[in-house]
């Protein structure tokens, strides 16, 4: 029987980890991490997929010191898979596994290197990503490519509804391509990373919007960052308000240079600095879904003042 360790966490760790198992190999360690308290848990838990087939199951803090690595070792791993862990494995613990060591990543590499694949994606207007098993080297995101699957991204589709998708893609790619990994004739593929780029996480901070770009920037943005990821955001008169969702309006002749956002038969638009307007479909205010009445009645002497706020 095939033995692995497997670094996992989020959806697509608990979906590979699943995948694996139903594959008959033996995992015979899974290192995870605690949830952390200030963040919002939206996603499977691999370690309750881990518990329901008696995995032994840690979550150190650094996942490369001495301990560890001769825990791994007495191991004898044939393989290590590292499926959305979020932190970086050392080259001399890569190096335990006889048959080698395989992530998970969440794009088309070579693009979208390094964090948040999915977001970075979006916010780019991409119209497709996807999911990458490729060898783990010291340089992050750059080995032999040996499986990928593909999806679509549709033009309001959010990074929640795209993440779904490659949560899917991973297990098909990991599934289609594990008889072979498992034989040793699986082809590996180098990649170009000229061809692509190294991105960094993203703080919800990124998430304010700046109006003075075209509509389609500005959407790209909303999708991006959408709930259940922190949103994108914009403030009247010190106030914080987020919008969930957007739209490209159809063609419509937009207000005046100063209107910025306004209610129009009981909705939500937003002129936008190339003249194209965008329709704001979610607006929240402390948590709360703000309608177009009760915006109108909270900032309606701002709107009547013609006070430009973004």
């Amino acid at each position: 029987m095939t033995r692995a360790v497997v670094f996992a966490y989020h959806s697509v760790g608990a979906r590979c980890l699943s995948t694996l198992l139903a594959h008959g190999v033996e995992v015979a360690l899974l290192v995870t991490h605690e949830d952390a308290a200030d963040e919002n848990i939206w996603f499977e838990s691999v370690a309750a997929v881990a518990a329901r087939h008696d995995i032994p199951t840690i979550t150190p803090a650094d996942a490369n010191t001495p301990e560890l690595l001769a825990r791994i070792a007495a191991l004898q791993p044939d393989f290590i898979f590292s499926f959305y862990y979020r932190k970086m494995l050392g080259t001399p613990l890569l190096a335990l596994a006889a048959r080698g060591a395989y992530n998970m990543h969440g794009s088309l590499l070579p693009k979208y290197r390094g964090r948040a694949p999915v977001n970075w994606a979006v916010l780019h207007g991409e119209t497709e990503t996807g999911a990458s098993l490729h060898e783990m080297l010291a340089k992050p995101d750059a080995g032999r490519v040996v499986a990928q699957q593909r999806v679509p991204i549709l033009p309001d589709d959010t990074a929640f509804e795209v993440f779904n998708k490659v949560t899917v893609a991973a297990e098909l790619a990991l599934d289609a391509v594990l008889p072979a990994l498992l034989a040793g004739t699986a082809p590996h593929f180098e990649q170009n990373l000229a061809q692509g780029g190294y991105f960094g996480g993203r703080k919800p901070a990124d998430g304010r919007i700046d109006w003075t770009q075209p509509a389609a920037v500005v959407h790209n943005l909303v999708r991006a960052v959408a709930p259940p990821y922190p949103g994108a955001f914009f403030e009247i008169d010190g106030v914080r308000l987020i919008v969930g969702r957007s739209q490209l309006a159809p063609p419509r002749q937009p207000r005046s240079a100063g209107a910025g956002i306004y209610v129009e038969d009981a909705r939500f638009f937003a002129d936008c600095a190339d003249g194209r307007v965008l329709r704001l479909l979610s607006l929240t205010l402390d948590g709360q879904e703000l309608s177009p009445a009760a915006f109108v009645s909270r900032f309606g002497e701002t709107l009547a003042n013609g006070k430009r706020f973004f």
